[in-house]
């Protein structure tokens, strides 16, 4: 497969990337790592050539060493902000995501061996939607506690 779908644009960054609602007893899968201070969904950039359901396929299995199936697409999400990672560190980055709703086998046991872009080992964590810790992207902890069949389309910017 061919690079991920991260372009320079001017002194930014331009970011495809997709997530996975991976949803369980009323919780949801993220993923954290030792180098910050908040969870974020399953998930990564497409790559060139992909498309966005073969990625979020591809990216579930990397980062839970289970093959999934895409229930549904249920959120597109438009964001500006400012990398906080080495590589793109104080950056303005425009990332469109696409996340999809997975269909989550009944004996579901998800295994952790991925890892940053800068090399910081990840872990996998189930947390309740509207539990008290900072989780990326933050709709999630609004609109997973009353999921409807809609695609819903969010914009955040905080440039």
């Amino acid at each position: 497969m061919s690079k991920d779908m991260c372009v320079p644009c001017d002194d930014g960054i331009l970011n495809i990337r997709v997530g996975a609602i991976i949803m369980k007893d009323g919780k949801i899968l993220m993923v954290g790592n030792d180098r910050n201070n908040y969870l974020y969904s399953v998930g990564g950039r497409i790559k060139f050539g992909e498309t966005a359901e073969e990625a979020i396929v591809r990216e579930v299995f990397e980062e839970t060493g289970v093959k999934m199936e895409v229930d549904r697409l249920g959120f597109v999400h438009e964001n500006y902000f400012y990398g906080d990672d080495k590589v793109n560190f104080g950056k303005l980055v425009y990332e469109i995501s696409f996340y999809f709703y997975m269909k989550v086998p009944n004996d579901f046991t998800p295994v952790s061996e991925s890892f940053t872009e800068d090399h910081s080992r990840e872990f996998l964590k189930w947390v309740l939607p509207d539990e008290d810790m900072k989780i990326y992207p933050e709709f999630f902890k609004t609109e997973l506690n009353n999921p409807t069949d809609a695609v819903k389309h969010f914009i955040n910017d905080e440039r």
